[in-house]
């Protein structure tokens, strides 16, 4: 018995109108054609071409791949473009919560008080 490994992709493309869709595939090539081709007008990409493939990443697990895309869906601009330039850091950065009613911040002295 043959085992063959599949692969599957998260991307993200950077669209005309500076706005980024997050996607999932396991033919990035065929699918970014696809959304330059515009084959489905109701797709979000469609009234948004040119597009541009800025980020993409391979998982061999399918729920992997489905829950980083989720992820990265919920992710600011900010968060998506330090993914898009591999900063690690960045992202270490943008996730750490700030607000007062974070436990580690309770104990801050709140500026307005």
């Amino acid at each position: 018995m043959v085992y063959i490994r599949r692969y599957y992709y998260v991307y993200i493309l950077k669209c005309a109108d500076n706005s980024y869709y997050t996607g999932v595939s396991n033919d990035p090539e065929r699918r970014l054609a696809e959304h330059i081709e515009g084959k489905n007008p109701d797709s979000y990409t469609f009234s948004r071409r040119p597009l541009e493939l800025v980020f993409c990443e391979y998982f061999t697990d399918p729920k992997q791949t489905i829950a980083f895309e989720k992820q990265v869906k919920g992710w600011s601009r900010a968060k998506k473009e330090a993914l898009i330039a591999g900063d690690w850091n960045k992202i270490a950065e943008l996730a750490k919560c700030v607000n007062l009613s974070n436990s580690k911040n309770r104990n801050t002295k709140n500026p307005e008080d």
